[in-house]
């Protein structure tokens, strides 16, 4: 029975652990994030009244506007949580509040019921005979601590009904401002949706203005897909090289491991020869001695015949030729241990075509990208987001592309008009590799791409730290 209670109560905890662990926000962290949010917005506003002045850019403005409007539901959702929040701390005061009420009113009664006994037994003669009708003088000693702790004790009523009171107080003034809180933010939810109104009439406008600009779009699509199909080839053949560089490696590696052992054996083989030779010729010059039992003793109490085995747990990880060295597997380490905080390849800039597949509704506009497009300044300064080593430097046509290699995975920063480094030199994160060439629309973009060995694309901002 106790173990069936025991595994039931394991089941619940087990159950009821997710749940703790999703603690909710606090207001603290949500207005965090909402600065956040409200920040990303007002750099997103400022991109925007600089590509509008392009006409060109009629894709990156759509990118932008997309961008806005999503940061702007992600900012009222957070405020939903925001008011939520409070409305449920509003409905635990008033519970509170209700609560130190009732027993306000309690302890007043306590307290009104304990002076009117008071007044009713105020003659000293009444205390003098109490005191006088003990039995004992102990019996006195304990009547006269009685009637000290009785007062003692209305005392302590005065000063709990004084306390409750200022908490009462407190209370209601907490409940008050939380009140206003909630007010000022149900004002900002309000101008935030007729903001957000605007913006999707935007986004309609930008989309109207594509539609007009459908063919050239269209043509610069096309072009784009053409570089891509051509980085993509020269990415998998610098994979491929370096594969083949990295097996030669593993492959001399174990050669020189081998070679050693065989040499250590030798080594260890003329050790014992000249070991024996040197036994035999003490034998022989050495008297036998007496026999004597070199059979190990055991304990009587001893289990000879049972060995304790700890196996090491292994870790599986798929394998990857880059990963053969344990260099390599450092470095691949080193970078998924950095997930979601690595540097940004740039100071400032913009987002303006996120990862993924990208389609304009109402338009047969459709754009597939494999890294992020960020929309910055000619010139603009490109630095490596973590320690590796240069793969490839490639030219595509009016752009070049620096390929970095962080043990299993590899990051790619296109569309750079000026390199300052070489394959096979060791960078660091923060390394300058080179600075942003123009667009097709005659501004600044960059493009910046995170694949492993087999060429599985991911998406960059998941890698890189929150701005």
């Amino acid at each position: 029975m106790i173990k069936k209670l025991l595994i039931f109560c394991f089941c619940i905890v087990m159950a009821i652990k997710p749940l703790l662990a999703q603690q909710p926000p606090t207001r603290e962290e949500l207005q965090k994030q909402q600065q956040e949010l409200k920040k990303e917005l007002d750099d997103l506003n400022n991109d925007l009244k600089l590509i509008k002045q392009n006409k060109k850019a009629a894709l990156s403005e759509y990118s932008l506007v997309k961008r806005k409007i999503d940061a702007r539901e992600a900012l009222i959702r957070n405020i939903n949580k925001d008011i939520n929040g409070l409305t449920e701390t509003i409905y635990q005061n008033q519970i509170e509040i209700y609560r130190l009420r009732k027993e306000l009113d309690t302890l007043k009664m306590q307290y009104a019921q304990s002076l009117v006994f008071a007044y009713k037994n105020r003659g000293n003669s009444d205390y003098l005979n109490f005191l006088f009708s003990a039995q004992s003088f102990n019996d006195a000693i304990k009547r006269m601590m009685y009637l000290k702790s009785y007062r003692q004790f209305r005392e302590t009523q005065a000063e709990t009904i004084n306390k409750t009171e200022a908490l009462l107080q407190s209370s209601i003034s907490t409940l008050d401002n939380n009140r206003h809180e909630k007010s000022n933010v149900l004002q900002t939810q309000s101008s935030q949706l007729k903001v957000l109104e605007d913006d999707k009439k935007e986004k309609d406008q930008v989309v109207k203005q594509l539609k007009t600009q459908e063919k050239d779009i269209a043509a610069q699509i096309k072009q784009r897909e053409k570089d891509q199909v051509k980085l993509r080839t020269a990415i998998a053949a610098a994979i491929k090289r370096a594969m083949v560089e990295a097996a030669e490696r593993e492959k001399a590696a174990r050669i020189a491991k081998q070679k050693a052992a065989e040499e250590e054996k030798k080594r260890l083989a003329q050790q014992l020869k000249e070991a024996k030779a040197q036994d035999a010729a003490k034998a022989a010059i050495t008297p036998k001695p007496t026999p004597i039992n070199t059979q190990p003793t055991t304990p009587a109490n001893s289990n000879s015949d049972v060995a304790v085995v700890t196996t090491p747990k292994v870790v599986t990880r798929a394998y990857s030729t880059f990963e053969s060295t344990p260099e390599g597997l450092t470095e691949s380490l080193n970078f998924e241990k950095n997930r979601g905080r690595l540097p940004w390849p740039l100071d400032g800039g913009s987002i303006f075509i996120p990862f993924g597949r990208q389609r304009i509704p109402g338009t047969k506009i459709d754009v597939d990208n494999q890294g992020i497009d960020i929309k910055t300044s000619i010139g603009a300064t490109i630095k490596c987001v973590a320690d590796g080593e240069v793969t490839a430097v490639m030219d595509l046509d009016q752009y070049q592309v620096v390929m970095v290699k962080h043990g299993k995975y590899f990051t790619a920063y296109n569309k750079l008009n000026k390199v300052n480094v070489k394959q096979g030199d060791i960078v660091k994160a923060g390394t300058v590799l080179g600075t942003v060439a123009a667009d097709f629309d005659g501004e600044g973009s960059f493009q910046f791409q995170v694949f492993n060995d087999r060429q599985a694309y991911q998406n960059p901002e998941s890698w890189l730290k929150r701005r």
